[in-house]
């Protein structure tokens, strides 16, 4: 299903050593730039110490930031001597995605490798790679002198310009909230706030964060996570804007696992990486998947992404009976969509057998199952069920080909314990296991993918979002929902699919709706997940017009190509998708003011079609043509939100 290639081409190579020579004059300073030449990164040995700087076009994205590792035995961080700077070679590499936001993916950047050595002559080599659209670096350490290589501390920092700005979220303490789930990348974004701001507890800022520096926007993350190195986030303290790598807190791993990377042999951290350019190139960018590792095996036929119905959203867990889900069945097979999910402790309130039951009626329908698990051993007090039958191999053998004895398509598993390294090994186990079942993975209660959806083509999405659930809780996350919404496409899911559960047109028990339905109807289109879940019940969809209900029946599964149309982190998002030869261009206003946007849509071309925005009334909608042009003037109302379809 996925071709890669990784091709050295000379012609370009020569093109990159000629302004590296010229920019070395000084000893110790050499220069890789992107194949277009307008970014550039400076890496400089002096004082013992690494550093490097990124620019684009000449002005400042990155100052002089440092590199460097701490082992057990070995600090690779100062005192250092670089020895050599191997030739740039330029990479190619061409791949597929099952999800995301592009089908057929095209990757080239310029890379070079610098090895260095400490003053006991430990050795580390560390490589970057420059692309049109950002900078990613990771470090390598063989040294024969250390059989076991353990992980103290990373000293990689990234060195903001002064006066830039900074859209993050904070990282949760591990233990803490509900049954003591956290951490799981559920908090809101705090939104254009000085870099250099400290984290609001000590466990720092999630990946990836956005940064606007200067006229230059940049996302930091990472990618390439085999589960041999923990996750990494921002740490809390980042004076004067220089952010350093964090470490995830004691007990974030599985029970008695290890917390920081610990190899014998050669030790590779993931891929750091900077995606960087305007906002539209920033968003554009595929440099999440271009970094994560080629895909394992699996068969391309077992891979369906799709829509879901799913009662837990409004009807919490008294919807988790068996003639709620056959209804809910009859639901999607209305809808014409693939799956419904059934949630937490069906196996006590419903059980294999009735669950078989339903497989067997759904089947009928041309509806598959998705089934709920409790991924915890030790590490909460969730008592939610089935839970503990994960924990190893041999149990998920076991349970992996039981669910697809009896007709199970795929797994929603949740409540894991964090980012340490042990926890993301856990992580990679559950993927390879249900892929050698023919399972379909959506991750809940979760880290950051991280590209995994690269590597794991069976992996269709992954909560690790302050989603849906949250605004049918309480008011204050419903009242936020609007603005958050509109900074998810700028970072939570500008690499990695993002299972957000959006989409409610009717009523939410004890909460009163902040958004319109054009809004709820553009989060469809607006936010990437392999399969989407959609919020809604059967009672919710009947209050919307037939044309409403078409359009949600043949909306398609996956994209082919993806573009920035207009926006700004927190504010308002248009984004526009293609499946074929029909674009659909989705926008929310996050803001309590009417914007009045006028979107260039002439890279669609000749086109016309229908625009579906919010009608005259509370929860109405209206439809008109419309033609795609230079100048389409769009009129959306507060919390509202309009679909394209060309």
């Amino acid at each position: 299903m996925v071709k890669t290639t990784i091709a050295a081409a000379l012609t370009s190579v020569a093109a990159v050593i000629a302004p590296a020579a010229a920019q070395a004059a000084q000893p110790g300073v050499l220069a890789l730039h992107s194949p277009d030449k307008h970014v550039a990164v400076t890496v400089r040995a002096a004082d013992g110490k690494l550093t490097y700087a990124i620019a684009r076009d000449g002005k400042p994205v990155l100052l002089a930031s440092d590199l460097g590792l701490q082992l057990a035995g070995a600090d690779l961080s100062s005192d250092l001597t670089l020895l050599a700077a191997s030739a740039p070679r330029t990479l190619e590499d061409h791949y597929q995605m099952a999800v995301g936001k592009k089908r057929d993916i095209s990757y080239r950047a310029n890379e070079q490798t610098y090895s260095l050595q400490n003053a006991r002559q430990q050795k580390i080599d560390i490589t970057f790679r420059v692309s049109n659209d950002g900078v990613a670096f990771r470090y390598i350490v063989a040294e024969p002198s250390l059989p076991l290589k353990k992980l103290v501390q990373e000293h990689t920092t990234f060195a903001l310009p002064s006066g830039s700005k900074a859209w993050l979220q904070p990282m949760a303490v591990a233990q803490t909230g509900w049954s003591n789930t956290n951490p799981s990348y559920e908090e809101h974004y705090q939104m254009e706030i000085p870099a250099g701001t400290k984290a609001p507890t000590d466990a720092g800022w999630v990946f990836p964060a956005l940064f606007k520096a200067c006229s230059n926007w940049l996302a930091i993350s990472e990618a390439n996570m085999d589960g041999t190195w923990q996750a990494s986030r921002l740490a809390a303290d980042s004076t004067g804007g220089k952010y350093s790598i964090g470490n995830p807190m004691a007990p974030e791993v599985y029970t008695n696992g290890g917390l920081m990377a610990e190899v014998e042999g050669t030790l590779t951290s993931p891929w750091r990486v900077i995606a960087l350019g305007s906002l539209a190139t920033v968003t554009n960018s595929t440099l999440g998947t271009d970094l994560a590792a080629p895909a394992i095996a699996f068969d391309a036929s077992r891979v369906k992404p799709g829509h879901a119905s799913w009662s837990w959203a409004i009807l919490k867990d008294d919807g988790t009976v068996y003639d709620v889900q056959k209804r809910f069945i009859d639901y999607a097979a209305q809808m014409h969509w693939d799956y419904t999910l059934i949630d937490a402790d069906w196996d006590r309130k419903i059980g294999y057998d009735k669950v078989k039951e339903l497989a067997d009626y759904a089947a009928t329908k041309n509806v598959d199952l998705l089934l709920w698990y409790n991924s915890s051993g030790a590490w909460n007090k969730t008592e939610y069920s089935p839970k503990s039958k994960l924990l190893t191999h041999e149990q998920r053998v076991k349970e992996f080909q039981r669910l697809r004895d009896i007709g199970i398509k795929g797994v929603k598993i949740d409540f894991f314990a964090g980012d340490g390294q042990s926890m993301i090994a856990y992580y990679n186990g559950i993927l390879r296991d249900a892929a050698d079942a023919g399972l379909l993975v959506n991750f809940h209660g979760s880290t950051l993918p991280r590209g995994w959806s690269r590597t794991w083509p069976n992996l269709m999405t992954m909560e690790a979002i302050r989603g849906f659930e949250f605004t049918t809780f309480e008011q204050k996350d419903q009242d936020l929902m609007p603005s958050h919404a509109a900074m998810l496409p700028f970072t939570r899911n500008l690499f990695d699919p993002m299972d957000f559960t959006p989409m409610v047109f009717g009523d939410i028990p004890n909460i009163k709706r902040a958004s319109t339905n054009g809004f709820e109807l553009a989060t469809s289109v607006l936010y990437l997940s392999g399969i989407q879940h959609f919020a809604d019940t059967p009672e919710g969809m009947a209050t919307a017009p037939a044309y409403v209900k078409s359009f949600l029946q043949n909306l398609p599964r996956s994209w082919d190509d993806s573009r920035y149309v207009d926006g700004y982190p927190g504010k308002h998002a248009v984004i526009a998708r293609r499946a074929g030869d029909t674009w659909f261009i989705a926008g929310i206003n996050g803001t309590d003011k009417e914007k009045t946007l006028t979107l260039d849509l002439s890279f669609v071309g000749n086109k016309q079609g229908v625009i579906f925005t919010d009608g005259d009334q509370p929860r109405s909608f209206s439809q008109r043509s419309i033609a795609a042009s230079k100048k389409v003037v769009v009129i959306v109302k507060p919390h509202g939100g309009f679909v394209i379809q060309l």
